[in-house]
This record gives C-alpha cells, structure tokens and sequence, in this order.
C-alpha cells in the first residue's frame, strides 16, 4: 500500500474560514469565557452582565431558512479565480472584473480584502418576481455555479425566479441576500459605507437585514432617488417615479461624508451691498424660537429706532455682549437705511468649502432610469433581442456616491451585483474628472440574455468598461495630461472568473477493502488535477494565501535550475517565491539565496524527504 507523506506547511485548498476568524476575535475579547475550546455560556452572560438578554419574549428578526444562510456563509469555499489575461489590458492595472457567483466570489476575497475596501455600491434584485436568479444551493455552491455556467453536466435548467406564488418569497430573497452583506461588512474598512438601492417591495426587510449585520447604530440614512423624469399614465395606483438609497457604515462613529461642490446657484445668494472689505455675504436672521433666557433685551438701531425685543414667540441667538461685540466687527447688516431688524452677515469667505450631503436626490442633479438607458445604448451595441436592463443606474448617480463617500487617492470600490458595471464607468470617469485614482472590483454572475452577440451580462459589462476605456483614451489623444497624479492614469481592468480549484477533492471511497483505499490514496500523490496551468495555480496559491489579485508575479530568470517566480503584493508587503515543477533540483535552494522569513511553496512530490528537511532550516517551506 502506497502512503503520501506532506513535506512543510500545506497551500489552503478552500477559503479562509469566516467562523473561524471570528471566533478568534471573540476569544481575545473574552478569553476568560473559553474551555477546552468551547465558549462556557453561564461564564459569559457573567461577563455580559445586563446586556444578556435571556428573555422567553424578546425582539428578533428571523425568517424561513435562516439556520440554511448562516451554514451557507459558514462553508468555505473550493473555488478559484483563473486570470483571462486575452480579454483586458491585464498587467498595468489596477482595475478588477470578475466572471462568478458573488457569494463564493466574496468568500475568495475575504482573506486578501478584509477591511480594505472604502465603499461597495450594489443594485441587488429588486425581488419583483422576476428577476431573482441566484439559486443558493446549500450543499454544493459551487455545483450549481458550474452547471448554471455549463462548465459542468445538469439536467434541467437551474436558472429561475422567485415568483410572488412562492410561500418562501420574502424568505428566500432574505436568504440570498443575508451571507453576501455578511461577507460585504467584513470587507469594509472601518471608514467605509455602503450604499444599496432597493425599491418598496423590499426595502422594510432591507432595513432589518442590515440593522442585524451592521448594527441599527450604523444606519446612516435613507437616499430618495427621483428616478423617473414624468409621471407613470399606466399606473393602477400611484406613479412610483423613486428608488431608495439604504445607507450604512462599517462605523458611523468614524464614517463622515465628503462635502458636495457648492454650485453657482448656492454662491450667487451672497453678495456686498456696502463693499465690506471680508467680501461676498448674505444676511442670516438673528431670532430663534428655541428658549435663550440671555435673549431678551432690547436694540437701538443706527438710526435711533429702539427694537424692544425679538418678535413675539422667539428670542436673540446671542447675548447683549456677544451682539454688541458682532456689530463692533461690522458683522450685523441694519438694513441701507440702518432701521431694520438686525441681521447677522454670513461672509461666503467664512462658510464650508462645500453642503452636507443630503437625502433628496433628484433626476436633475443625478440622472434618471431613461439616461441610464440612453447612455448604456451610445456605449453598446444591443441587438433587437437583447432587453435585459429594465431599470439601470445612471453614471451621474453612482458619482454621487462616489463623491460622499471616496477621496480621491487609490480607494478601493466594490460592486457585487455589478450587471451592466455602470459603476466601473462612474470610477473611471470621475478619477478623470479630479485626477483620482480610486480602483474598482465588479462581480457579476453570467447571467444568460438570449443574445447571440452578448450571451451573458457579463459580456455587455466587459464590453461597457471597454468601450468607455477607449472613448477616455481618444479624448487624451494628443493631449497633455495636466493633473497632479502620484501614478499613470489607470485605463485598463484585468479578468478573472470562478472556477473549480485546481486541488484534487477528496472523495473516499466506498470500497472498505485496502486496495480500494490505497487507488484513492495513490491519486493523492500528487493533489493537482490533469491539465492544470502554471499562472492559474500561482494565482489560486496566491489568493488562499490572503494575496491581491493585482499582486505581480515575476518569473525569475536568473535561476535555471528551475522555473521559479515571485509573487508581490505591494501593498500589504508579503511575498513568495514559487516553483511547480515535477522535481525541485537541490541546487535552487542555494540559487535564491533564502532567508529564515522567505517563504517557498513547491508541490509535496517535488521534493526528497532530505532536501525538505534542508529547506525547513533555510526558509518558511510551504507545500502543495
């Protein structure tokens, strides 16, 4: 019987485990609470004290197969992501589209992005009865992705929509949804927001949702987006011409929105009247309703007139002192006769570079659905049977978000329902609109169209990103580039789509005789499956190592006693050497030069148990 033996530290063949990660994080707030690995309740409510709530009656939030989401998002993943280096500009850039089902998509990202990301914008199912086409399977996630995708055999089609007949209706939208904002928060940083739009259908279970996956106390507001630009005639009540915008942060305590430019309409309420030198001002009432009992007294205008007090109702905002210290600095306007009532002179010089961010959001500030339409056409050219966006977002709304909720300096902005990748081109175009360099990740599932010339949606979001790429570059030809950039502007996304891992499954048997174990264990010699790629299992290694997909990998020609690269991620400052070959000759260890620190990763079948044992001494020997 042939038995395997595992040199080193073994490459993770799934994601990393977000149950896991948790409950370490949980162990170092309450170690006290653990033993022998299992959390001790009656120890915790101790330490809870009040804050345990063991009520038989209590308020909660829970739905038909939650148990099944929870255990959903708990299942690590086996997937992987293979780089599609003949569909994009792949290697100068930043930039991330990815082909998959967002909820194992997330999974893989989890360990190389956990709390980097500065905003995620998502447009999920609306659950209108007809567009609800991500059928979580519960004991095989990844199946289903693969036969939806038709890499893999299934009888039937699995795509399907989640009908207002179904009993489960709120339930099973509940459910999707549940483990990718899971996943979602985890990637946030701590300063980071997301936004979600939703219509009425679901928006009361949205709010529910996120209160319980980011906490009630980081709601951060409703956004009212006036999409339609006139009234619905065929509406059998009202004309719905809004959509919500559910807005919450990773922290609100540390979240804060960007100021909005100050439009021409704002600045031209001020103005100078009596050339005060301070420029620019506009009156501001000096009454207020609010109780002040220092606010009372009487006022002598200019001109001799005596003001006994505010209007009847209302109270001075300030003091005596603090008036007559304000009309000492020439700060209150008595009217071109000076015989008004006073008023406090707001200088334009003196207020917020910017306006707060409001909830009201209008077509005409940013955009509606028929924009949306109209400038998703002027980018891709549809064939008659292609109608698969009824409702899309304009590149003007996702600005705005942009605008609140990004700087400018290489913030990283995630969309995971990213359909026609509407948010691709609001990234793109305003990094060109203020000399930015945020960076983007779309993820989309390839839905079919019935489309010959876009079978998928992903085609039409691939094809968007292009097209608006190449219309920035014919508008910079020729032209100088004048803004203040740390870097080249970044004009090009690279590809990657789901895929099952290139690690072997292991499967039992269910034979129970010696022969038939020690077959399946002979396959094991070797855990790579038949036909797999050099790149696509560096870059497999890379992400179950916790590695960007913009990490760089660079052969290393120097070394010839084998095929050796290095794999980089600037910006977490980690690196790898790598090399797949059948046999790791004994003399590349020397060749390399390696370190105590330098971590190595060679398959397990390439090495002498000598020569492993050698490079344990030298260096982090990982092995596959």
């Amino acid at each position: 019987m042939t038995t395997t033996r595992t040199h080193g530290e073994p490459v993770p063949t799934e994601s990393a485990s977000l149950a896991a990660g948790q409950l370490a994080q949980f162990q170092e707030l309450f170690p006290h609470v653990f033993a022998e690995g299992k959390v001790d309740w009656d120890k915790l409510r101790a330490a809870l004290g009040d804050l345990a709530d063991d009520r038989p009656e209590r308020y909660t939030f829970t739905w038909a197969g939650k148990r099944d989401a929870i255990r959903l998002l708990q299942m690590p993943t086996r997937a992987t992501l293979i780089p599609c280096p003949q569909e994009s500009e792949f290697d100068a850039t930043q930039h991330l589209f990815i082909e998959g089902d967002n909820l194992e998509v997330l999974k893989l990202l989890y360990k190389s992005y956990a709390g980097r990301v500065k905003m995620i914008y998502i447009d999920p199912p609306y659950n209108t009865g007809n567009d609800f086409v991500y059928p979580d399977n519960y004991f095989d996630p990844l199946a289903t992705y693969l036969q939806l995708t038709g890499q893999q055999d299934a009888e039937g089609n699995l795509l399907t929509s989640n009908p207002e007949t179904s009993g489960r209706y709120h339930s099973a939208w509940l459910s999707m949804m549940y483990p990718r904002l899971f996943l979602a928060r985890q990637l946030l940083r701590e300063d980071g927001v997301i936004f979600v739009s939703i219509d009425d259908n679901e928006v009361h279970n949205l709010r529910l949702l996120m209160n319980e996956v980011f906490g009630e106390e980081n709601f951060v507001a409703t956004v009212i987006w006036e999409k339609m630009y006139s009234p619905k005639s065929s509406a059998r009540h009202f004309s719905e011409d809004h959509d919500y915008i559910v807005v919450y942060a990773r922290n609100a305590a540390i979240w804060g929105p960007s100021l909005m430019p100050r439009t021409a309409e704002m600045d031209a309420r001020y103005s100078n009247p009596d050339n005060d030198p301070r420029g620019p001002w506009k009156p501001s009432g000096l009454d207020a309703r609010n109780y002040y009992s220092r606010g009372t007294y009487p006022i002598t205008c200019p001109s001799g007139r005596i003001i006994s007090g505010p209007p009847q109702g209302s109270y001075w905002r300030v003091s005596k002192e603090k008036f007559e210290e304000l009309d000492q600095d020439k700060r209150i306007w008595w009217g071109g006769e000076g015989n008004s009532v006073p008023a406090l002179k707001r200088f334009l010089s003196e207020v917020k570079p910017g306006k707060v961010p409001q909830t009201l959001w209008s077509y005409a500030e940013v955009g509606h659905t028929q924009e949306a339409k109209k400038e998703l056409l002027a980018l891709v050219d549809f064939d008659d049977s292609t109608s698969v966006f009824e409702t899309p977002k304009p590149a003007r709304l996702i600005k705005r978000m942009l605008q609140v909720a990004t700087e400018s300096d290489s913030d990283l902005v995630l969309d995971f329902f990213a359909g026609s990748c509407t948010t691709a081109q609001a990234v793109l175009e305003l990094n060109r609109e203020d000399g930015g360099n945020r960076r983007f990740i779309m993820v989309q599932l390839p839905e079919p169209t019935g489309s010959p010339k876009f079978p998928a949606i992903t085609d039409i979001g691939k094809e968007r990103i292009r097209r608006v790429i190449a219309r920035m570059k014919q508008e910079r030809a020729g032209q100088l580039d004048l803004q203040d950039r740390d870097a080249p502007e970044d004009l090009g996304f690279k590809v990657f789509t789901l895929a099952e891992s290139h690690y072997r499954r292991w499967t039992g048997t269910a034979e129970r005789d010696a022969e038939a174990l020690a077959n399946q264990m002979e396959l094991f010699t070797d855990p790579l499956l038949p036909g797999w790629q050099a790149t696509n299992v560096i870059y497999e290694a890379a992400l179950k190592e916790g590695y960007s997909l913009t990490c760089r990998i660079e052969p290393l020609p120097e070394i010839t006693t084998n095929s050796v690269s290095r794999v980089s991620d600037g910006e977490r400052g980690q690196s790898f050497l790598i090399c797949l070959d059948d046999t790791l000759d004994p003399k590349t260890p020397g060749a390399l030069a390696l370190r105590k620190e330098d971590i190595l990763i060679c398959r397990d079948v390439a090495l002498t148990d000598e020569l492993a044992a050698n490079l344990a001494l030298q260096c982090r020997l990982k092995t596959i």
